[in-house]
């Protein structure tokens, strides 16, 4: 294809993303803000360019993905003094596949058209399972013509693509996305915790209930690995508890309470302070931990 793509960021969602976007036939410039992290071979072996700068990835890109970590480094990658908007050429296709929740986006894209730049936000579910395969749920919120443009790349990072409404409408959904994978990361432990105490095989659990009205994608996909004991992050407990931030700020603005996101959040924390705070890093099953220690 001769659409050019940059892609900045990748880490363990990115670096698969990229490489997907190569197989598929795009022109790939790609940047990581950390240039020895380990992921940057993904995107590499695919064939996708490394640049050292931002201004190198993105001044001939006709689309240009971000994916980083929290606001502030959307903001830093998109708006900063080194950023996307210094360099990109006019009329370029800005899509941010963050997770930063729909006032940040809205923000974000304002300030970017002022810069005669078009802005789409996209964050992705599925993790790096999903992001490996080119299996992500892709919630997108921006102009319908932006969206249609991007399409075709979304096909190659993603299996489920909705355009979802105007810009902050991605990020929207993506927090009620999170919303349901926090508090059935609660279920999912306490089912498998109430399996150990009466004697059951937690294998049965995933296997019988999978089948049923209580089965879920965490229970198929996350319950084997917390029987396995495998607490690698597909998505880290540090991300995830930057993101029910972002729906406890959404929440405010309206002054919700939801004491399902408040019992996750606190069951997370209790995690992520373990081991002198290297808890974190480990994934979003290791919540299981949290009932261990009690």
């Amino acid at each position: 294809m001769n659409l050019k793509i940059a892609f900045l960021g990748l880490g363990v969602m990115g670096a698969p993303m990229t490489a997907n976007l190569v197989r598929k036939g795009f022109s790939v410039s790609a940047w990581n803000r950390t240039p020895n992290r380990p992921t940057i071979a993904i995107a590499a072996d695919a064939g996708a360019t490394i640049t050292a700068s931002i201004q190198e990835a993105v001044e001939s890109a006709e689309i240009i993905f971000t994916c980083v970590g929290d606001v502030p480094d959307v903001e830093a990658v998109i708006l900063g003094s080194e950023g996307v908007v210094r360099y990109a050429q006019p009329g370029a296709l800005i899509v941010d596949m963050s997770t930063i929740g729909s006032n940040a986006a809205r923000q974000i894209g304002m300030e970017v058209q002022k810069h005669r730049l078009r802005f789409l936000d996209a964050p992705v579910s599925g993790g790096d399972l999903g992001a490996h395969k080119g299996t992500l749920t892709i919630m997108v919120g921006g102009e319908p013509k932006d969206f249609e443009e991007c399409k075709p790349a979304f096909e190659a990072m993603g299996k489920t693509i909705r355009l979802c409404g105007p810009i902050g409408s991605g990020q929207a959904v993506k927090l009620c996305n999170q919303i349901l994978a926090a508090v059935h990361m609660v279920a999912l432990c306490e089912a498998l915790e109430m399996a150990k105490r009466q004697g059951i095989d937690p294998n049965l659990v995933v296997e019988v209930c999978s089948t049923g009205a209580a089965g879920s994608w965490a229970l198929a996909n996350l319950g084997p690995k917390i029987i396995a004991s495998d607490l690698d992050p597909g998505f880290a407990i540090r991300h995830i508890l930057k993101d029910l931030r972002l729906v406890k700020e959404t929440m405010q603005f309206w002054q919700g309470q939801f004491p399902g996101v408040e019992l996750a959040n606190h069951l997370f924390k209790i995690v992520s302070e373990l081991d002198g705070g290297k808890g974190e890093a480990l994934g979003t099953q290791a919540m299981i931990r949290a009932y261990e220690t009690r």
